[in-house]
């Protein structure tokens, strides 16, 4: 009720790690009682009309107590030997497995009443999940010491002959066989076991993580489901959810499946046994890199093919979508995102978030969320207006769904701060700011009402050599993409994206696959899902795909632009018949007849009825294909642009600590435009004159971190939105100020007034420095005497939000970090009541308990981890207890500036 009381849509459940000393509480992952709490929270959802959405696990990745040996997650390993002409293998063909291991917990110290020591291997019983108290256990990672299936042993000879003989190793690990004539090389692959275990996981829900590269693995996964929700109903559950793959954050890789070598053969039309010098870097370059990329590109088919679509399928059965976090995967972000639902990104990298919005938009999903304000700053430290920023810059990127990064659930007889998970913002009733959140979420909701309608309005499409990415041999057999530390290794790629990001050019990655599946409809390029682009770059590479260079070719034949950005890919992907493939890749090529370089560096090929321009200028490119940008991007604006029938609509973002204030231009050639302030809900005609190039121009008054709707449409009856210049000088509202607390904590301080605004902080006493919480600030001032359009409202400095009303009529919350608003004069009065009603962070509450040191910091797993070294103590959890009191309260000075309407200019 709550949630729902301040504008949150809903909820996703995700069970973590439990609350030390509350463990006959615990409900088990699953268990009948839990399920029956899962329709209970459904009932009450649907009450309420909330969505919920559930992850198909705990914690992350997928995994648990289920899972054993034979589905979860596996590991390659290999060995080599050396013999001579007549030579026999001494030793046995075995390699065992290290004992591994990587807890987060600890457990009782002998001889030590209530000391602990960190959990060792020899600790530890087999299986994992045998073992008593995994929740203070805490473990990461569990390899036991034990011999490894083999897989395969190769012989290989110096001229290059290879021999399988694995059928000739016997039980005990001898192999009966002698070299024949030469020097042979032995190449044995084994199948280790990861050891991953679920990170953060529930009571419950403690086990290994899955094998994703498996069918079976991932279906007998999920009958658990099955099983446990039988005999009961999951009506009203919206969709599941996967939070990333987070597989391989750990000792080595989950790099290897009992298939793998099967599903090589089937996928790329030669055996790998015979290749697997090349797989671990000792063949010829161009042969190990191919390989390589190869056996990446199976990992990732498989990845896409098991894991993701028999999630999907199942989770449809369930009649349910699946919202997935795919960045960190060793695979294609874009393929496994466009099979989700709901794609989802997350991090602060607008680069970062292409991956889901791009794939989203392509397959024409309505939905692309984000995992948003996820440890935006030091625990009790972040600000709405710190929230508002980073929501924004999802919606800059194309996300048009947030899912706020979160709130553990906690008992209402929990002593504050109640329970805490160390990866949040906290987004509930404990936190100082929650009265002002509603506002945040009505803004929110308007920015996607907006974000939400119509389609994409996008002009380019930029390929993703993502071959050229599989073949760079990096310290691990996997690469993994999308995560928060990708390397950016200056490729022609993401200088590109990188261009047009900074120039206002519209664009969306594009994978292999998806290229397959896109078609020419009226001269534009149409994807699967229904996205609609003027043109396609296809951006210099090492390898492509021969299917992908002839699907580009074909389109061009269709009638489709095709920019070549710094000349064709050099060679075609993979090894399996190369010759004949690099045959027809070359032929292909040839086929292109490209004229002359122009003055711009630009070759122009006709090539069926489209057009292929070749040239190493993207912006020249762009611009000859006759794709427009958005200027407003040269006064450091940001934006996201959509369409529907009533015409475009953009999302402008001010991300920078100056106002925008003046005429910005838009690619819009016609029409009226409409302005519609998300956070306030005021709308109107927008201020528009026309440019010497034809586009309209609109007046924008943008201050930092404030954003506004533009609507462009035939024609609006809307009145002209309220812009307003200053008529004279600013007055300061003076007087005596009472200061009533109004909730909060640890203690309420008692009402005081003063002269002179400031800090609350140092009013003096001990309970006002530790004070978070809410005061009325209440002023009482004359008319202001001038005749004018409007006065503005300043509340100069304040800490943090701030709710205004003025003669009991409620002018609005402000967030910040402008702490303005605009007042009709009718509404004054001979004599003024001014309210401003001021919340500050919970640091200093927080602050203050940490001096004091109770024992709030209760939780197994992490606990409350520090997400700044310097706020770490000495048991290495969180501590606030050196931080000063923040300012707080009305700082001002407060002021009011008489106003005057702007005029429309001639156009």
């Amino acid at each position: 009720e709550g949630l729902r009381d301040a504008g949150v849509g809903g909820v996703e459940i995700t069970p973590i790690y439990g609350v030390r000393g509350a463990d006959p509480a615990f409900l088990p992952f699953l268990s009948d009682q839990w399920v029956q709490m899962l329709e209970h929270t459904l009932r009450e959802a649907n009450r309420l009309d909330l969505g919920v959405d559930m992850a198909t696990g705990t914690g992350w990745p997928f995994g648990g107590p289920w899972v054993d040996d034979a589905s979860s997650a596996r590991t390659l390993a290999h060995k080599t030997w050396t013999l001579d002409q007549g030579e026999r293998l001494t030793e046995p063909v075995r390699l065992r497995q290290a004992p591994l291991l990587r807890a987060v917990g600890s457990m009782p110290a002998p001889g030590s009443p209530g000391g602990t020591r960190p959990v060792q291997i020899a600790d530890l019983i087999e299986p994992v999940t045998a073992n008593p108290n995994l929740q203070a256990l805490a473990l990461d990672q569990v390899r036991f010491g034990r011999d490894l299936p083999l897989v395969v042993l190769m012989a290989r000879s110096q001229t290059g002959s290879a021999v399988d003989v694995t059928a000739r190793v016997g039980r005990d690990g001898a192999l009966d066989w002698i070299a024949p004539a030469g020097r042979w090389t032995l190449d044995a692959l084994f199948l280790g076991w990861h050891g991953k275990m679920v990170e953060r996981a529930a009571p419950g829900g403690e086990g290994p993580v899955i094998d994703h590269f498996s069918r079976s693995a991932i279906r007998g996964y999920l009958a658990r489901f099955d099983r446990a929700f039988s005999g009961h109903s999951t009506t009203g559950l919206r969709a599941f959810f996967n939070d990333s793959y987070e597989v391989d954050d750990a000792s080595g890789q989950g790099d290897g499946t009992p298939a793998l070598l099967e599903a090589f053969q089937e996928r790329r039309g030669y055996d790998l046994r015979q290749y697997l010098p090349a797989l671990f870097g000792r063949d010829t370059e161009e042969r190990n890199r191919r390989v390589l990329a190869d056996y990446r590109e199976t990992i990732s088919d498989l990845l896409l093919e098991t894991f993701t679509a028999e999630w999907g399928s199942w989770a449809h059965g369930r009649r349910a979508l699946v919202r997935n976090q795919a960045h960190g995967a060793p695979a294609s972000l874009l393929d496994l995102y466009a099979a989700s639902d709901v794609p989802e990104t997350e991090g602060e990298e607008i680069s970062r978030f292409k991956w889901a919005t791009s794939a989203g938009h392509v397959a024409g999903r309505r939905l692309i969320s984000a995992e948003a304000a996820t440890w935006l700053g030091e625990h009790f430290r972040s600000t709405l207006a710190d929230v508002r920023a980073d929501v924004d810059r999802f919606f800059v990127a194309g996300v048009n769904h947030i899912v706020y990064h979160g709130t553990a659930y906690s008992p209402d007889n929990e002593p504050w701060p109640g329970r805490q998970f160390y990866a949040a913002v906290e987004f509930n009733p404990r936190n100082a700011w929650w009265d002002d959140f509603s506002a945040l979420n009505r803004y929110v909701g308007r920015v996607q009402s907006f974000l939400q309608a119509g389609r994409p309005d996008t002009d380019v499409l930029l390929y993703y050599p993502l071959y050229d990415q599989l073949a760079v041999r990096g310290s691990a057999l996997l690469a993994h993409f999308g995560g928060a530390n990708e390397p950016q290794t200056g490729t022609t790629f993401e200088k590109a994206g990188a261009l047009m990001q900074r120039r206002g050019f519209t664009y969306d990655y594009l994978s292999d696959r998806q290229l397959r599946s896109t078609r020419i409809d009226g001269g534009r390029l149409r994807t699967s899902g229904g996205g609609q682009y003027r043109v396609l770059i296809l951006p210099s590479s090492t390898f492509i795909p021969l299917d992908t260079f002839e699907r580009v070719l074909t389109l061009a034949r269709s009638g489709a632009i095709v920019l070549s950005l710094d000349g064709w890919p050099a060679d075609v992907a993979g090894l399996g018949d190369l010759e004949t493939r690099r045959q027809r890749f070359q032929r292909a090529a040839a086929g292109v007849r490209f004229g002359p370089a122009d003055a711009d560096g630009i070759s122009d090929a006709r090539h069926g009825t489209g057009r292929i321009l070749r040239g190493g200028d993207l912006e020249r490119l762009l611009t000859r294909a006759g794709v427009a940008r958005e200027p407003m991007v040269d006064a450091s604006l940001q934006f996201a642009r959509r369409i529907d029938s009533g015409g475009r609509r953009y999302f402008v973002s001010n991300d920078t600590d100056r106002t925008v204030d003046g005429f910005v231009p838009l690619d819009v050639r016609n029409g009226d435009l409409t302005l519609f302030d998300p956070m306030h809900g005021s709308r109107g005609k927008a201020l528009v004159r026309r440019a010497p190039s034809g586009t309209l121009e609109v007046f924008l008054h943008l201050p930092p971190r404030e954003s506004l709707i533009v609507a462009a449409g035939s024609s609006t009856s809307e009145p002209e939105y309220p812009w307003y210049r200053p008529a004279g000088a600013a007055a300061t509202i003076a007087g005596s100020w009472t200061i009533h607390f109004v909730k909060g904590g640890p203690t309420v301080p008692p009402e005081r007034t003063v002269q002179q605004l400031g800090s609350w902080t140092a009013f003096g006493g001990e309970d006002l420095k530790a004070f978070s919480g809410t005061a009325e600030y209440r002023v009482n001032f004359p008319r202001p005497r001038q005749t004018v359009d409007a006065w503005q409202l300043d509340l100069g400095r304040v800490h943090e939000s701030a709710r205004v009303r003025l003669n009991g009529r409620e002018l609005g919350t402000l967030l910040g970090p402008t702490f303005t608003i605009a007042i009709d004069p009718a509404q004054f009065s001979d004599v003024n009541v001014l309210e401003v009603a001021v919340t500050n962070l919970s640091a200093n509450r927080i602050a203050d308990l940490d001096r004091r040191a109770p024992s709030w910091k209760k939780f197994y797993n992490v606990n409350v981890a520090a997400r700044l070294p310097e706020n770490r103590g000495a048991d290495g959890l969180f501590t606030a207890a050196k931080w000063l009191p923040l300012d707080s309260g009305l700082i001002g000075p407060v002021t009011l500036t008489p106003l005057s309407r702007r005029a429309a200019p001639a156009r």
